[in-house]
């Protein structure tokens, strides 16, 4: 499939993704969650690669459906995603909680950081609050839209909101789909960061995701990613406790750890390669 609705590249081991549809304010739609999922399932096959930075080409991040795709819908009297037959499924059969959109995002190897540099609606506000890691431009402005539309919570908003904001602030934005921005929300622990600008944004993202990519165990990375997501769905904290000592006693017969344990001795960073 010829990429026109997302583009990424790859530096070193951090791939940056772009929704773009500039001229839509990259408004969703079913090319665009095809070749989403393409481009991820692309990255999250490729070992050299270890974090994902997600943004929207300027001057938006995604300002959820297409309103021409939406006007669709209405006159239909129905929900058509215009996706195609053989849509990838990048983190398919890990769990199957996860087999769905967004909730795929937690199955992947590669944490995902959203760049948030401008308006996230709907479908696009639901992209980045299913990413591992956000950061946001203080001025971008932010709505779940589906109340103002006669729909209810979409894309598992319902689900991730009140996990990241907690119950009260969640119902506050799922119920009035009200604006608000990242300065807003500075305080209500859904951002790592809130930049000035939306090219600050981008840059503190890519900044993190350097640090991840080079600063950290790639397995470390990929297993604490996993261990996450998996211990939201753990019954006790004894299984999480169970489950993280057999990972630890796998994890100190690896080179990996060889190479913490001397960095840290010597009193130097770390060389994962």
């Amino acid at each position: 499939m010829e990429l026109t609705a997302v583009r990424y590249e790859v530096e070193g081991h951090v791939a940056t993704v772009w929704l773009h549809r500039p001229h839509r304010h990259n408004a969703w739609t079913g090319r665009m969650h095809g070749e989403y999922r393409r481009v991820l399932a692309t990255l999250h096959a490729d070992p050299s690669v270890r974090v994902i930075v997600v943004t929207g080409t300027p001057p938006a991040f995604c300002v959820g459906g297409d309103s021409e795709a939406l006007a669709g819908h209405a006159e239909r009297g129905g929900y058509d995603p215009g996706l195609v037959d053989d849509l990838p499924t990048p983190g398919y059969g890990l769990r199957p909680e996860f087999d769905a959109d967004f909730a795929f995002q937690f199955a992947l190897r590669t944490p995902l950081i959203a760049a948030v540099n401008g308006a996230a609606a709907g479908v696009g506000l639901a992209l980045a609050l299913f990413c591992d890691l956000r950061f946001g431009c203080a001025t971008a402005k932010l709505t779940t839209a589906a109340p103002k539309l006669g729909l209810p919570a979409e894309y598992g908003m319902s689900w991730q909101l009140p996990r990241l904001v907690g119950a009260t602030r969640a119902a506050d934005l799922l119920l009035s789909g009200r604006v608000v921005t990242p300065a807003d929300t500075a305080e209500w622990g859904l951002w790592n960061g809130v930049e000035d600008t939306p090219d600050a944004t981008l840059a503190a993202a890519q900044r993190y995701a350097q640090h991840l990519a080079t600063g950290v165990g790639p397995t470390a990375l990929a297993t604490t990613k996993a261990q996450l997501y998996a211990d939201l769905l753990q019954p006790s904290p004894a299984a999480s406790i169970h489950e993280a000592q057999r990972l630890l006693a796998e994890a100190m017969t690896t080179a990996e750890y060889r190479e913490g344990v001397a960095a840290l001795r010597e009193k130097r960073p770390p060389n994962f390669g």
